[in-house]
């Protein structure tokens, strides 16, 4: 029905626009004649004039008696008849009486107008924040369609979504238009926004629907709420061999490859002992005492833990040789000292050095470990209960878990020898956790 009647409409429109053309056309025609008709008029009273003044002259002409006179008389008003304006000009004017009124019908046009149907604005869908979820970094909006039957504005076809991420929840009208992603296209009442980095306190979602003629106006704004571990590298704790790039560590080794004993092969001791910088030169060529040195090839996070569930993942670079990746207490790490080896750190090492080999270490022990190195791994820890995980988070499978009694404020730690790795942080924890923490075992000794 809808096409048929927009079908009609257009040719009603197409006669407009016809009968639009016609009137610039008449109006133009009109003001010409004007033109014309003045012209005509100035004209017309000179060529009167002249005839007038030539009616006398013949007129007078009639009583003379002299008959050359007369002869040389009617000769001139002949040359004068035959050249006065009165018989050049056209006596019939451009426009007719019946041109004075024009008028214009368009009733046939607004019966085609008045039988058209129009579809109204559709109003603004309601969100369901009561079945809104945010898991996964993911969000699931849900909304309730307006009051209005179909009858009132038409079926609605689809909905358009969209999402703004802000650090305040009073300032949901704040951004412009410019500043929304935008979902478009959506035929069911809810849409589920994936692949997010929770990067912000709050995501703003708004929806609108659109039937066939337009899009309604957007609902309230609603602010779900997105809290997450968000932290960098603190690249000035870094060794002066790794670099650091926004969420990647490389470990890039300056000068001679005898910086690291593992790299010299069967090289005599005196050789090795000129290739390594002694400890207080290399201090006084890094930048402040917090840089890590020798062979702690390590690099911190920029956040401290003090309490709550954290997570985040890392992935190994493709030429990785060997990383470890866990948490420390800042105090309790030397500038030389290597993660798992000292009370306040704890960690998981993975090597593919000469041969694979995956471990758990803290406190100078190592606890070998059977799993098969993983791609992705994900740290969780639960500073209130004492909880510290490592998942394989491609299966997800847990690898192992510590079981602390935390103290002091934690920070992420890292160490990449050869190759290189990067971090995901503003993640959730993730709901296959809550399938290894249900149970009331200790986590310290559980591994799958």
């Amino acid at each position: 029905m809808m096409d048929t009647q927009k079908e009609a409409l257009c040719r009603i429109i197409s006669t407009l626009a016809n009968k639009n053309e016609e009137l610039h056309n008449f109006l133009e025609t009109v003001d010409n004649t004007l033109t014309g008709l003045q012209k005509q008029e100035a004209e017309g009273r000179a060529a009167l004039l002249s005839c007038e003044q030539l009616l006398h002259f013949a007129n007078h002409t009639l009583t003379i008696t002299n008959e050359e006179e007369f002869i040389q008389a009617a000769k001139q008003i002949k040359e004068r008849v035959t050249m006065a304006a009165a018989f050049r000009l056209t006596t019939r004017p451009l426009v007719s009486e019946n041109m004075s009124k024009f008028t214009v019908d368009f009733s046939s046009e607004r019966a085609g107008l008045m039988r058209l149907h129009f579809l109204p604005v559709p109003r603004a869908p309601e969100i369901d924040v009561s079945i809104c979820v945010t898991r996964d970094n993911s969000i699931v909006v849900a909304w309730q369609p307006s009051g209005e039957a179909d009858g009132d504005s038409g079926p609605i076809k689809r909905y358009e979504l969209e999402y703004r991420k802000t650090n305040r929840d009073d300032s949901l009208r704040a951004a412009g238009d410019a500043c929304w992603e935008k979902i478009h296209d959506i035929r069911e009442t809810h849409v589920t926004i994936s692949g997010l980095k929770f990067d912000s306190r709050f995501v703003v979602v708004r929806v609108r629907a659109r039937n066939k003629a337009a899009a309604g106006e957007f609902s309230e704004p609603v602010a779900m709420e997105t809290r997450a571990f968000n932290f960098g590298f603190d690249a000035v704790t870094a060794h002066a061999e790794l670099k650091v790039e926004g969420d990647t560590v490389t470990w890039e080794p300056q000068g001679v490859k005898g910086h690291d004993p593992r790299l010299r092969g069967k090289e005599s001791r005196s050789s090795s002992r000129s290739a390594t910088p002694s400890p207080n030169k290399t201090a006084a060529s890094r930048a402040g005492r917090e840089r890590f040195a020798g062979e702690s090839y390590t690099v911190l996070g920029d956040q401290e833990i003090t309490g709550g569930c954290h997570y985040w993942e890392l992935r190994p670079l493709a030429d990785w040789k060997s990383f470890s990746v866990g948490v420390a207490y800042r105090a309790s790490l030397g500038r030389f000292d290597q993660l798992g080896k000292s009370a306040g750190s704890w960690c998981l090492h993975a090597s593919q050095w000469l041969q694979s080999s995956l471990a758990a270490k803290h406190n100078n022990k190592a606890k070998p470990l059977d799993w098969p190195l993983p791609q992705r791994i994900g740290i969780y820890c639960d500073y209130d209960n004492g909880d510290l995980s490592f998942m394989d988070a491609t299966r997800p499978r847990l690898i192992h878990a510590f079981k602390i009694k935390f103290s002091q404020p934690l920070l992420p730690a890292f160490t990449v020898w050869c190759g290189g790795i990067t971090i995901t942080t503003g993640l959730q924890v993730p709901s296959f956790m809550g399938n290894f923490l249900s149970n009331n075992r200790s986590l310290s000794n559980l591994s799958q």
